[in-house]
């Protein structure tokens, strides 16, 4: 069987990308003839094949719609509002599946579709009757769930200890206390993409001291998953990466399937587990998991449901973000996004559907503005709203340590024993996570001595690999209020030719300016590590002259920047230790500013 691959439909260059109007434009492939709608809105952009999903006909404006959203087939006077892909005539009859819209460098965009869009019809399995028992589903904290499927235990996604994101997030629910031992105990895990809170390096530091060759299975991303694991020292033996879309068989009643986002197919993925013939749809973190397209009335669909998971806009100051525009965005945002978590669970009907993947707290005491700020969706709501709006779906809301049962479950969604709690003494909440332990070895990297050599700032952003780009950058390195530290780096960065002046240039740019936690930035920088940890982890705050998002500059300092750290030994080589500075603040030993 073949892998999953993308397939581009349409590709349109900026000009024709900037004379898209408003609203709904038809466009024609010229190479094939093939009919393709697209929907802008400001600047974002949704689109869909132009062909009817009841019998296939054609769509044309829809004359009666005042608000430019809707199209008509030309068949049945079926309707379609584009802005949603939801059929408005008749109500709740289908969705329309998304093409993903590419944004290329440039301003061109081209349309893709995964093909096949869905391998899970594939050499289908019969359905086999379960018996009580037989498969179990417990979770055990965040996005680690532990699956038994007959005799094959399948753990996903361990966070079990330690802080995600540097030091911004934290486990809110205490793992069981045998927890780790389960994970050393398992037959597979999955690790779906390479964030922190899914591939955790002090949870697998002590799965390699216990276990190192448990095969891990990871997706084919660009961003291998697992680009760092020879720098972390982390000794794990048997990492399979695997082809999305393509059934890989455990026995003959077990198997599973990694599938791409279609968002983020560099680096983000989901999975089915099928077990004789039941489905086990997991699309954790994914923005739109295999492109939208996934397998309806599965019996168990688990994913993401939190928000929460961006420095935006809780890190961002200056202009239009004060806090009561920040708090009514982050309730807009949240809404929308329990809405679509709704509506995407309606469509699928699962049998049964929970929640998971967002139970993280800003818990060090630094961050309490974050924690007060970041307010995430409540489980209880989603489910409650899923309830409303899909009576038969059966909602699971789990507690660490509670067990599914999937075939009670199936049975009778009522049965009391297909979901069994944790007792009544087990601590479900964590109130301890040794700080200390983990913020001290972050700070370690403040007395290195690559930053008592000032071209550490040259050297750093050469290895990076960002230019041509109009953009100027200052970063200031702060303590942890983000008050700048007297001797710490101050400098500016300008990325449209790599040069780091000592004031903003003449010319017309964009100006970024981020406060970075002195410790967190410089232990990113000597290990080489992607800037999630201060975006996503809440380390830095951000202001931006003009307010535009600067997505090039971005992506690639969280996904893009070189697999192998930069080169240290060969930099203090090169450069002459400098006249040692005086302390910092903290009492750490820094170094010298470029900007007064």
């Amino acid at each position: 069987m073949a892998s999953q691959g993308v397939k581009i439909l349409m590709s349109l260059d900026a000009e024709a990308v900037s004379s898209l109007k408003e609203g709904i434009n038809f466009k024609k492939n010229p190479d094939d003839g093939k009919c393709y709608i697209i929907y802008k809105s400001e600047d974002t952009f949704r689109a869909c094949k132009n062909q009817c999903k009841h019998q296939g006909g054609l769509f044309i404006k829809d004359i009666e719609d005042l608000d430019g959203r809707t199209v008509k087939c030309t068949k049945h006077n079926w309707k379609l509002n584009v802005s949603t892909m939801e059929y408005v005539n008749p109500p709740d009859s289908f969705m329309q599946d998304d093409l993903e819209v590419e944004m290329l460098d440039g301003g061109g965009l081209q349309l893709v579709e995964l093909s096949p869009p869905d391998p899970w019809l594939v050499d289908p399995q019969d359905r086999l009757e379960l018996q009580e028992g037989e498969v179990k589903v417990t979770y055990l904290t965040h996005a680690c769930m532990e699956l038994q499927l007959g005799q094959w235990r399948f753990m996903t996604d361990p966070w079990l200890k330690g802080p995600a994101f540097a030091r911004g997030w934290w486990l809110l629910h205490e793992p069981p206390a045998d927890s780790l031992d389960r994970l050393c105990g398992a037959d597979f895990i999955y690790i779906s993409h390479m964030h922190s809170d899914h591939l955790s390096y002090p949870t697998l530091k002590v799965l390699s001291e216990r276990r190192p060759d448990i095969p891990i299975y990871v997706g084919d991303t660009s961003r291998p998953v697992f680009w760092y694991l020879e720098q972390s020292q982390v000794k794990l033996t048997n990492i399979n990466v695997v082809p999305f879309g393509v059934w890989q068989n455990v026995d003959e009643h077990l198997r599973f399937m990694i599938l791409m986002d279609g968002v983020h197919p560099e680096m983000d993925t989901c999975i089915i587990i099928e077990y004789k013939g039941h489905m086990i749809l997991n699309t954790v973190d994914c923005t739109r998991p295999n492109g939208g397209k996934l397998p309806q009335n599965v019996d168990l669909m688990m994913s993401d449901f939190a928000g929460g998971a961006s420095g935006f806009p809780m890190t961002f100051h200056g202009g239009k973000y004060t806090e009561a525009w920040k708090a009514e965005f982050i309730k807009t945002e949240r809404r929308k996004l329990l809405n679509y978590k709704a509506t995407l669970v309606k469509s699928l009907q699962p049998r049964i559907y929970c929640p998971f993947a967002g139970y993280f707290v800003e818990a060090h005491p630094s961050d309490r503005y974050i924690k007060d700020t970041n307010t995430k969706n409540n489980p209880e709501e989603l489910n409650a709203l899923i309830n409303k709006t899909a009576p038969g779906i059966v909602t699971w809301t789990p507690k660490p340590g509670a067990v599914l049962d999937l075939c009670l479950a199936l049975r009778s969604p009522v049965d009391s024993e297909a979901i069994t709690n944790p007792p009544a003494s087990a601590q479900i909440y964590k109130d301890n996570w040794d700080f200390d332990l983990y913020v001290d070895e972050l700070n370690s990297a403040v007395s290195c001595e690559i930053f008592k050599r000032h071209g550490w700032i040259q050297f750093y952003y050469t290895w990076a690999g960002f230019k041509n780009y109009n953009l100027v950058v200052r970063v200031i390195e702060t303590d942890d209020n983000f008050t700048p530290l007297n001797n710490g780096h101050d400098y500016l960065v300008d990325f449209l030719d790599l040069s780091f002046p000592t004031k903003r240039p003449d010319r017309e740019h964009s100006y970024v300016e981020i406060r970075n936690r002195i410790g967190v930035m410089r232990y990113v920088v000597k290990n080489g590590l992607l800037w999630d940890d201060l975006y996503i982890g809440f380390q830095n705050r951000i202001s931006r002259d003009p307010d535009i998002y600067h997505h090039k500059f971005w992506n690639h300092f969280q996904i893009e920047l070189p697999v192998t750290k930069p080169n240290w030994d060969e930099f203090l080589q090169q450069v002459p230790p400098e006249q040692e500075p005086d302390a910092l603040d903290d009492g750490k030993q820094g170094s010298y500013c470029v900007l007064a």
